[in-house]
């Protein structure tokens, strides 16, 4: 839900200048509510499947939003899907963000209109559970956290299948 929110937030961003997350530490002798992105111990810390999300989304932003559609419209929950993207003029990427809200896949078509060349291979990033129950905790720190693999490009439209609740980050060079 935090990544299908910050899609939201990407996709505004000529409105949106700012935002941030609160509450942010939690010691685990001391608090008063669990949607802190952060826990610790007096010797260990681990981060929440949502500090990953602030972490991806900051680790991806563009300096330009493109137009990112599904039967032209905005991804905004048609079929439990969200995306932005963004172009990363820093690297040459085009980044996409996908979130799969649903418990099946969901197969798109990615289209790159108005890009002359893409790299023959991405890199994909996917945060994904099937158990909507499971969390991180100090003995299983990363039981929800990214994954990183790469991705064949064969041309600039091709499939990508999206897992059940997921979020995924594609980073694509622009040749």
């Amino acid at each position: 839900s935090e990544a299908a929110f910050m899609t939201g937030l990407e996709r505004n961003a000529g409105v949106v200048s700012m935002a941030s997350y609160a509450p942010l530490f939690a010691h685990i002798d001391g608090w008063q509510w669990t949607p802190d992105l952060i826990w610790v111990d007096n010797l260990r810390s681990y981060g929440t499947p949502d500090y990953y999300v602030q972490k991806l989304f900051s680790l991806n932003k563009g300096s330009k939003v493109v137009p990112i559609t599904l039967n032209n419209d905005v991804v905004a929950g048609q079929d439990s899907l969200y995306a932005s993207a963004v172009i990363d003029a820093a690297t040459n990427e085009v980044v996409i963000k996908i979130v799969n809200a649903s418990g099946i896949q969901q197969t798109s078509i990615l289209s790159f209109e108005g890009i002359k060349k893409l790299a023959t291979v991405g890199k994909l990033t996917v945060m994904q559970s099937t158990d909507l129950n499971q969390v991180n905790s100090f003995d299983q720190p990363l039981v929800v956290s990214p994954k990183e693999s790469t991705i064949a490009v064969k041309s600039k439209k091709f499939e990508y299948t999206a897992a059940p609740y997921s979020f995924t980050v594609l980073r694509i060079k622009m040749l």
